[in-house]
């Protein structure tokens, strides 16, 4: 990233976006990396937590607050859009850790397909991204932040 200015510079995290199957997707926290996050000069993290197998978000929020973090609080394999009272409460979570400036909302991964095998179908990836739509409304509304 040396030598880049004048952009915001991230990086995603990918945990598994090939399979709706949840138990042959990757597991476990971000513990392992907090180092190599810590080192990077990147100014926003995209990383997944709408599934309990990214681990705990105050793993990451108590460790590296100084960045970004680009929050996935929607699973793009799932048939069901989240709620948007669950999207507010998990923006509030990481409240405890960022500012509101700090927080950008998205899925935990793209929508895309693999060897023309899509995850999900478009509408359902629409319900779910109207619903950051709208948890990002009610959050400007409640709390006056800008996500």
């Amino acid at each position: 990233m040396d030598g880049i200015d004048g952009i915001r510079t991230g990086l995603h995290v990918c945990r598994g976006n090939w399979s709706r199957r949840e138990d042959v997707l990757i597991e476990g926290d971000y513990t392992p990396l907090i180092e190599s996050f810590r080192s990077l000069k990147v100014d926003q993290l995209v990383l997944e937590f709408a599934t309990p197998r990214a681990g705990e978000l105050s793993i990451v929020g108590s460790a590296l607050n100084d960045k970004e973090i680009g929050l996935g609080v929607v699973n793009p394999r799932t048939a069901e859009a989240e709620s948007v009272e669950m999207l507010v409460a998990r923006v509030e979570e990481a409240l405890e850790f960022w500012q509101p400036e700090q927080i950008f909302l998205n899925p935990d991964c793209g929508f895309g397909c693999f060897a023309n095998r899509c995850v999900n179908d478009e509408e359902t990836a629409f319900a779910k991204i109207s619903n950051i739509a709208e948890a990002s409304r009610i959050l400007k509304e409640k709390h006056g932040l800008s996500l």
